[in-house]
């Protein structure tokens, strides 16, 4: 920054709160904020500290040069995808580096971080010990600006493992010591069967290292503060597509201009910004400004490998947040924020390479002939371990009353374990409908990749990653394995339930072309590609039901049982939480607000009529009798003993009647024309 620009930024904001308490022009910190950052040249600011900047003298030389960055915080992420933020003096942190650096200068404890079951009260520490294998950042505070530089303050964000009784216990752990597995089992495995089918191009004894590319997308909704739009003006936006890659306007235009230039700045390398399909038109005041914004969009950057893209995500939805905040914009990443309109999703891609002893990279997932394979042997082992095994990987998946909420048919969001590989292999696959998708581009041969729908922006990445990577490596050992060729494999993922596969399931079918949702009835979709689990409890059962695919996601000891358990006793406590604080809360709401609108003199016989069936729904909702209690008593009662089975029967119950209510009320309401 220049010396006029370090003179000029903090004055200026002095001189715009003076006007505005003057009332010469409308002051706002939002406003001001906006204004510096104009005058500001961002590029003169610390994004990003590369791994091999990591080191004493580099981060001291950094950092004094950069004395707008006054803290440092250790980022951990838990169990529940939470990353840890705590403000460090950068003094204290320049002061004892080398402690921090290696592991022994901070800790939390078992309160602040989720590890149910493993951090308890009584054994509750957890030291946080630096990655240095993946890019640190610097989190600016766009409202708080540095007297001396004028600049804004910065936090430089550093990941970490968390480490409990001298192990690490974290999502980054077990994601970072699961891509090493993998990579180790997979070198094994090309030794012992140095011809794949797919890869004779290839020369796997000359591969030097494995690469596990894989990128996210990022959906979500924005709002303007206690907006609420109605459902219908949503469902019907929808329906008719009026928001699906519209354009932006006032300030949600700008806060998506700002965060896809941040993210450009950051490194990420953002491919686009755009509107989903999800909103209904803003409208604009007599000064410009956007009222009642209600709109859903979607960030994308480029992949990465290893761990980086996990953070890079957590660091894109921190550039969302702030910068649409910063413009007066709510945001929400929940997956269903709102019943009957289309949700969010977080797309993750899912692709295994290789790089070569002479430098060049492969693609293990493309076969050597593009025009007439689908996919290598890897590949096919690749996409039938993901859907083989899914049942257990769900609940990782969908562990929120949002995230099973938006996989209901009709949102195009995925229901079934089920792939679509494209008509020929000539015709990539444009099947929106699936849960995992085959992506190919027959003239490039790098970007062949398995797109998992599922996800939604509450998933913790770095253990959904982890699981697919498992999952994958499970099926690529029973393909290679196998010795067949690539017609086999293709005749195995295409194999119609009933038919005998060599490690797909006999009563299963795993790929499709058709629409999921029109060409197949409920009881044909779940006949042919399993019912999908309708309560987190649900959900959860699959740990126990399917020892066998458990098996693929625990092999190598990485992702241990009590792992698992741990990450399940947190989702209940937070599924509870939800269904106490939100689900009740909110169908509690929806009765009370239910009331009778005819009278004596204007009511009909069908006005009677549906208001005493609303009314007897109400009362199975909400009202209790010494003779029977209400639903919602009933689940609250159910919940504080952890009867979750019974517990998540009501939840469906109380669904299924709300619904009927909503309609009936619908119904009613329309018949008043008074």
């Amino acid at each position: 920054m220049s010396r006029l620009e370090k003179s000029f930024c903090l004055p200026l904001l002095s001189i715009l709160k003076v006007l505005g308490n003057f009332g010469i022009w409308e002051y706002s910190e939002r406003r001001a904020v906006i204004i510096l950052q104009n005058i500001m040249n961002k590029k003169d600011l610390l994004y990003v500290i590369k791994p091999e900047q990591q080191n004493e003298q580099d981060l001291k030389d950094l950092l004094l040069a950069h004395s707008e960055i006054k803290f440092v915080s250790l980022m951990g992420i838990d169990f529940a995808g939470n990353d840890t933020d705590e403000k460090i003096p950068v003094k204290a942190f320049l002061d004892d580096m080398d402690a921090f650096l290696n592991g022994s200068a901070a800790q939390t404890d078992g309160s602040s971080v989720v590890l149910t079951g493993i951090a308890t009260l009584n054994d509750a520490r957890v030291d946080m010990k630096t990655d240095r294998d993946v890019n640190w950042f610097v989190d600016y505070n766009y409202e708080h600006f540095d007297e001396e530089t004028g600049r804004m303050v910065g936090t430089l964000r550093i990941p970490c493992f968390l480490v409990h009784n001298n192990q690490m216990v974290c999502s980054r752990s077990i994601l970072k010591n699961t891509l090493d597995y993998v990579e180790k089992e997979m070198l094994a495995l090309f030794k012992e069967y140095p011809n794949v089918a797919g890869l004779e191009h290839i020369d796997l004894n000359e591969i030097k290292k494995i690469v596990f590319t894989n990128a996210t997308e990022l959906e979500f909704w924005v709002k303007t503060p206690m907006e609420n739009a109605s459902v219908e003006a949503l469902s019907s936006s929808q329906i008719m597509q009026e928001q699906y890659w519209q354009r932006t306007r006032g300030n949600v235009r700008t806060a998506l201009e700002e965060t896809v230039e941040a993210m450009d700045l950051y490194g990420l390398e953002p491919e686009m910004g755009h509107k989903e399909c999800g909103g209904v038109k803003g409208q604009i005041d007599s000064q410009g400004h956007m009222l009642h914004v209600m709109e859903q969009l979607e960030v994308d950057w480029k992949f990465a490998s290893g761990v980086q893209p996990s953070d890079n995500e957590v660091l894109a939805r921190t550039i969302v947040k702030e910068i649409f905040r910063k413009h007066g914009l709510e945001v929400s990443f929940l997956a269903k924020p709102i019943p009957g309109v289309a949700g969010s999703g977080e797309h993750v891609h899912v692709g295994i390479g290789a790089i070569l002893k002479n430098g060049k990279f492969v693609n293990l997932f493309s076969p050597k002939d593009m025009q007439k394979d689908y996919l290598s042997a890897v590949g096919f082992g690749a996409l039938m371990g993901l859907l083989k095994n899914y049942e257990v990987t769900n609940p990782i998946i969908s562990c929120t009353l949002d995230s099973l909420n938006r996989l209901k048919p009709g949102f195009e969001a995925p229901v079934c374990i089920v792939t679509s590989l494209g008509h020929a292999p000539n015709i990539p696959s444009r099947n929106r409908t699936i849960l995992a998708g085959l992506i190919r581009d027959i003239g490039n041969d790098k970007a062949t990749r398995v797109e998992m729908r599922s996800p939604n922006p509450f998933t913790n990445t770095y253990l959904a990653v982890a699981a697919f990577y498992l999952s994958c490596l499970d099926g690529i050992k029973a393909t290679v394995r196998s010795g067949l060729d690539l017609k086999a494999l293709e005749k195995e993922i295409s194999k119609k339930a009933g038919e005998e596969g060599f490690y797909l399931e006999k009563d299963r079918q795993y790929r499709t072309e058709e629409d999921v949702f029109e060409d197949f009835t409920p009881e044909e979709r779940n006949r042919l590609f399993s019912a999908p689990p309708a309560t987190v409890w649900e959900n959860f059962q699959a740990f126990d039901k399917y020892p066998e695919k458990m098996a693929a996601l625990t092999a190598g000891g990485i992702f241990k049982r009590e792992y698992f358990e741990s990450f399940k006793q947190g989702a209940l406590i937070r599924w509870k939480t939800e269904i106490i604080t939100r689900f009740l809360h909110e169908n509690y709401e929806l009765v009370v607000n239910a009331k009778k609108l005819h009278d004596a003199e204007t009511c009909t016989d069908c006005d009677l009529a549906t208001w005493r069936k609303i009314n007897n729904l109400r009362v199975r909702l909400a009202k209790d009798s010494f003779d029977e209690l209400s639903l919602f008593t009933a689940m609250r009662n159910a919940l504080a003993t952890d009867n979750f089975d019974k517990a998540s029967d009501l939840q469906l119950e109380i669904a299924s009647t709300v619904a009927e209510l909503k309609e009936l009320y619908h119904t009613y309401k329309q018949n008043m024309i008074d």
